[in-house]
């Protein structure tokens, strides 16, 4: 009875969770404009997405931070959490402290802190560069605890012995510690990935000239029904479970081939 019961609370999660997601790729293939009634299969609303100059322009903004954002804040975040690992505790302490910090910060303070900070920069306009370095300043944090718990479980003399064995640092660094932490680079360059593509507020308060992402774009065509937001969502939904899958398999397929 208990593990029935288990069974069934685990099944109304998941119902909770992804029965939103599938309402919504269902209903971007509707013939109408009702968001509620299904009535006949159509790609007209994905026609129109790829025609609406706004919409791509939208997309286009969106994935191209994510991946720039992705890339520079997990790098930048992979080295200071290397760097933070050979600094004294205390040090340490403080800085995983003020990390936390930023990760717990209610975004609206955020967002309103980088916008204070943008202006105070006359030389720099919002619009595209505000709004990438918006993006990588919340996105090093949730790299930082990503990788930060891996360092802790390697083992502090693999590199030294990677020295002593005549590796340079260069070669103890990409060669020792890299591989050995590569999950949880992984992990946050994932999470760094998803912050950016799902972030609204932030974005919202720090970009300008045109330039917006897809949150800002739905909460734009929130006021009326468009059901060309379904496609948007649909597209978005389908991108990032492709690239999970590419995360989650190809790892597996390089682990077999090892194996043979």
């Amino acid at each position: 009875m208990k593990k029935l019961f288990s069974k069934f609370y685990l099944a109304l999660i998941l119902i909770f969770f992804y029965l939103p997601i599938l309402y919504t790729i269902v209903f971007s293939f509707n013939d109408s404009r009702s968001l509620t009634v299904f009535k006949g299969f159509s790609l007209q609303w994905y026609e129109r997405m790829f025609n609406d100059r706004n919409m791509m322009q939208a997309i286009w903004y969106t994935f191209v931070i994510a991946i720039l954002a992705t890339i520079i804040s997990t790098i930048v975040g992979t080295i200071a959490s290397i760097g933070l690992s050979k600094s004294r505790k205390a040090l340490q302490l403080a800085i995983e402290q003020v990390n936390n910090l930023s990760v717990m910060n209610p975004e609206i303070v955020t967002a309103i802190g980088l916008l204070m900070l943008f202006s105070s920069f006359r030389v720099i306009e919002k619009g595209f560069l505000t709004l990438l370095l918006a993006h990588i300043a919340f996105c090093i944090p949730y790299v930082m605890l990503s990788v930060s718990p891996k360092l802790r479980s390697l083992d502090p003399n693999l590199a030294e012995a990677a020295l002593d064995l005549g590796a340079t640092p260069w070669q103890a660094l990409t060669k020792v510690i890299v591989p050995q932490i590569l999950p949880g680079i992984v992990s946050g360059a994932l999470i760094a990935f998803t912050m950016s593509i799902d972030d609204f507020v932030i974005s919202y308060f720090v970009t300008g000239n045109g330039v917006s992402n897809i949150s800002i774009l739905v909460y734009s065509m929130s006021k009326r029904i468009n059901p060309s937001i379904n496609a948007v969502s649909t597209l978005v939904i389908v991108i990032i479970t492709v690239v999970l899958i590419l995360v989650n398999i190809v790892p597996m397929l390089r682990k077999k081939k090892e194996v043979a």
